[in-house]
């Protein structure tokens, strides 16, 4: 066995970097950004008013009040053309254009308007309520660097700086193939011997929640003919996943048969609970992820191995999810020779997280994979720890 260590080094290794595309604007958002983005306008490109209210020279309201006559209007959209003299001002509205003359904007509130003049009842200064030309940014600078995701806020920052296009990273595909006689799909019908299929439509949704397209090339039974067929829909992937059958004993398909059809593994068995029996290799054009067929299993070494394959594809670094650091929540025994992965509630209290693992950690109980908010991660040979002991974690999302 190597470690998880050793694995997840040989596996982002042989990751490549996906080619850039190009696309609208409106198809960006979650997408990772391929090249450095600069602005293309000075934002705001003139000085502009903060406020509503009037435009003045802050030196006619140094005595208070002071009545000004109103000599034009200034808009959002639009601007007074003309210069503020003395003893002169411009309604102004927020966004509009601060006029030639005028140094500062008083509030609207803090006037009394009367036909064509305007009392000021409160003292201003230079640069007040103004946003200067280029205050948020000014036309060249690079404001979002490469292997950014974009966020909704990225994307209104990339829409200021009049970017209509942007390069980012192909989404890489993934082909998930299940593999077992004894799988049906949800909602179809059950024999006797027969489970529902949790993991495809499971790993499905984190490959798609992590900016990858999942191809789902369906259940393979447990024969040779079946296996081959339904992983010759991988080419054109990047990454083909099989789940299941890659256990010891007369149920190691998955080696042998796609061993035939161009199948060159790297390694198989890792020192990880759960998920001790993974495949890492290459098969054709795609690299190749074979995943136990416990569900926790199948889900925790997605976690580990498969999304740092797609993050180190389009670019996103670090190729590992973040970790963090809580304290225990319970007294836990020594581990073992395997670096492990415990599911575990998460708090948050006064004095920070708290992560409490389950007692029962069977890596076929989906339920307490889906209500945890964290893994506890723990070094091989471990010794025993206790309650408020720190702990290092992955958190998850929980809902």
């Amino acid at each position: 066995m190597i470690s998880v260590e050793e694995a997840l080094s040989r596996i982002t290794d042989q990751c490549r970097l996906l080619p850039a595309e190009s696309v609208g604007l409106g198809e960006a958002a979650g997408r990772v950004l391929a090249l450095d983005a600069a602005a293309r306008r000075t934002q705001p490109p003139f000085d502009v008013s903060a406020m509503d209210g009037y435009a003045v020279r802050a030196a006619d309201t140094a005595s208070i009040p002071a009545s000004l006559t109103v000599v034009g209007h200034a808009p959002a959209g639009g601007s007074f053309d003309g210069v503020i003299g003395p003893g002169q001002a411009a309604r102004i509205f927020t966004g509009g254009p601060v006029p030639k003359g005028a140094d500062a904007v008083v509030l609207q509130e803090d006037t009394e308007a009367s036909g064509d003049r305007v009392t000021v009842l409160e003292a201003s200064e230079p640069g007040k309520h103004i946003r200067r030309a280029g205050i948020d940014f000014a036309e060249g600078d690079v404001l979002l660097r490469a292997g950014r995701i974009l966020s909704p806020a990225a994307i209104g920052l990339l829409a200021a700086m009049n970017t209509p296009w942007v390069d980012v990273r192909r989404k890489p595909r993934i082909a998930l193939l299940a593999t077992g006689d004894e799988l049906v799909r949800p909602g179809e019908a059950i024999g006797v011997n027969q489970i529902v299929s949790s993991n495809s439509v499971a790993l499905k949704a984190l490959v798609e929640q992590h900016g990858a397209i999942a191809v789902d090339l369906g259940i393979a039974r447990d024969d040779e003919a079946s296996l081959k067929a339904l992983a010759d829909g991988a080419r054109g992937a990047d990454i083909l996943v099989t789940i299941g059958g890659a256990s010891v004993g007369e149920h190691d398909l998955v080696k042998r048969v796609l061993g035939d059809v161009g199948l060159e593994i790297d390694f198989w068995k890792i020192a990880l609970r759960p998920g001790k029996p993974l495949i890492f290799g290459r098969m054709n054009d795609a690299l190749m992820l074979g995943l136990p067929g416990n569900p926790v299993s199948a889900m925790v070494c997605a976690l580990l191995f498969l999304v740092p394959m797609i993050r180190t594809m389009q670019g996103i670094a670090p190729a590992e999810l973040p970790r963090a650091t809580a304290v225990l929540g319970c007294d836990l025994p020594g581990n073992g020779d395997r670096r492990d992965f415990m599911r575990a509630t998460l708090d948050r209290t006064g004095e920070g997280l708290v992560a409490t693992p389950f007692r029962k950690q069977d890596s076929s109980m989906i339920s307490l994979f889906a209500n945890a908010g964290a893994l506890v991660i723990r070094p091989p040979h471990a010794p025993p720890a206790s309650a408020g002991d720190p702990v290092e974690i992955l958190q998850l999302s929980v809902g």
